[in-house]
């Protein structure tokens, strides 16, 4: 499976960083990863985690105008787009289907195809637009995962709570699931 994800400058960072090492690792199951930055996201990554690991990552980065790339086309083998973090502008502009980016193009893309749209949302509190897009995007096939982390497990570092949002992602894309589960 190949799988694209879309990082914006939504603070958040940390659920952006752990999602592509969880997918890195999945190396049966997912065969290619592209990653495709908003002019922000690096800058927040830096702010937020102080370093830039980001560039030692083995994907595939493509340019946010770069409109030839596989994944902006519905002919191409992307079975998944995950926008994590997922900003409120770029959410708006998905939902009204604004393709004026390689993120937004490759969402556009994914709900007409009717692939996996996971926009991991980033804001708090919600305001009724926030609310009216989130709708509009789930109407049209995608999936809202906020990044609100669980408790149950009873994480003990920031990482770890945040952890808890990017299982419940790789979940939802059919990746399995080894963190913890209520009932067990």
């Amino acid at each position: 499976m190949k799988i694209a994800v879309g990082v914006t400058g939504a603070s958040g960072a940390i659920y952006s960083k752990l999602l592509i090492e969880r997918l890195l690792q999945a190396k049966r199951a997912v065969s290619e990863v592209s990653v495709v930055w908003s002019d922000n996201a690096r800058t927040v990554w830096q702010h937020e985690l102080g370093n830039t690991d980001y560039e030692g990552f083995a994907v595939r980065v493509w340019d946010k105008s770069d409109f030839f790339a596989p994944f902006a086309s519905g002919s191409s083998g992307y079975a998944a787009l995950v926008v994590c973090p997922c900003s409120m502008g770029t959410l708006g502009r998905i939902a009204n289907g604004i393709s004026s980016d390689l993120i937004t193009r490759a969402a556009d893309v994914m709900l007409k195809e009717r692939r996996k749209l996971v926009c991991v949302v980033r804001e708090t509190p919600y305001n009724l637009i926030h609310l009216r897009n989130m709708t509009a995007v789930t109407e049209a096939g995608g999936i809202i995962c906020p990044a609100t982390p669980s408790f149950y497990s009873k994480p003990d570092t920031v990482e770890a709570a945040a952890d808890t949002v990017v299982q419940r992602v790789v979940q939802l894309l059919g990746l399995g699931h080894d963190g913890y589960r209520w009932g067990e």
